[in-house]
């Protein structure tokens, strides 16, 4: 029988509180992926970019679970609209 991997995001103190404050809710983006996240991998929340910077391969008692740690945020938009 094979165990589903758990994938546990570990955001920087400031982003966990501007996840809070929004009241976002992070998808659980690698649910049912063959591939789990890799250093440099991008993805978006609440219309802020994050960079996945490391990961930490741990295991407890249901089994295996990645912890990928996320950079911060960038701006919420990555484009200059001046002029507009």
């Amino acid at each position: 029988m094979t165990t589903p991997l758990r994938t546990v995001l570990v955001f920087t103190p400031e982003d966990q509180a501007w996840l809070r404050r929004m009241q976002l809710v992070v998808p659980d983006y690698w649910r049912g992926h063959g591939a789990a996240p890799i250093p440099g991998d991008v993805f978006r929340v609440g219309g802020r970019q994050f960079t996945i910077q490391g990961r930490l391969w741990e295991h407890d008692l249901q089994g295996p679970v990645l912890r990928v740690f996320v950079g911060s945020a960038h701006a919420e938009s990555d484009s200059v609209f001046a002029g507009m």
